[in-house]
């Protein structure tokens, strides 16, 4: 089989879960053809593309997918495209808030899933879940470790990409969008099989 490294995120901004992690940790160990292995990694720029480039290099995966909270979205979101800079409306888990930062200061401007991104976002439709393309994974933490992993990678024969999923409704507050665990396990799940 093929190796799926996919992780999720802790917690951050003052929520006590973070629907990324919960709903990766669910996710049966085989999927399609990929054999799972799971990791957390923290909501801090750097500290999070290094802890996973460190599993990776152990591991060898053939596909990278990394799953991340964006309250606000309705729907599951594989990301297009990851940009070279950081720019934080809040401070990461340790404190740090860079504004107009690059990632990699010799990098591209950006650069682009190796994830079959349009399957991925139509399997998720087909399953009857809310669901489309994102071209922005945002300036935080989660941009910071797409942009990373897939400049890493790039050139390689190991496929990387990002999936933002919505709130679970216990983190929604007044009338924000959210999606039941349960359903985010399954987007989940489909755009993994499309994989």
């Amino acid at each position: 089989m093929k190796q799926l490294l996919i992780t999720g995120f802790d917690p951050f901004g003052g929520e006590a879960i973070n629907p990324s992690w919960e709903a990766v940790k669910l996710l049966d160990d085989t999927i399609g053809q990929y054999r799972l292995t799971k990791l957390q990694l923290p909501t801090v720029f750097g500290k999070a593309a290094q802890q996973l480039l460190t599993v990776a290099s152990s591991l060898s995966p053939d596909a990278i997918l990394s799953v991340g909270q964006a309250g606000g979205r309705a729907g599951i979101t594989p990301e297009v495209i990851g940009i070279n800079l950081r720019e934080a409306r809040i401070a990461d888990n340790e404190g740090n808030q860079p504004v107009n930062e690059p990632i990699i200061p010799s990098g591209p401007a950006a650069c682009f899933s190796t994830l079959p991104v349009r399957e991925m976002s139509a399997a998720i439709q087909a399953g009857n879940l809310p669901g489309s393309l994102s071209y922005s994974a945002g300036t935080f933490v989660c941009n910071d470790l797409l942009y990373t992993v897939l400049h890493h990678y790039e050139g390689t024969s190991t496929q990387a990409g990002f999936i933002h999923v919505p709130f679970l409704p216990q983190q929604a507050k007044d009338g924000q969008p959210s999606l039941a665990l349960d359903d985010i396990v399954r987007g989940l799940t489909l755009a993994i099989q499309s994989m």
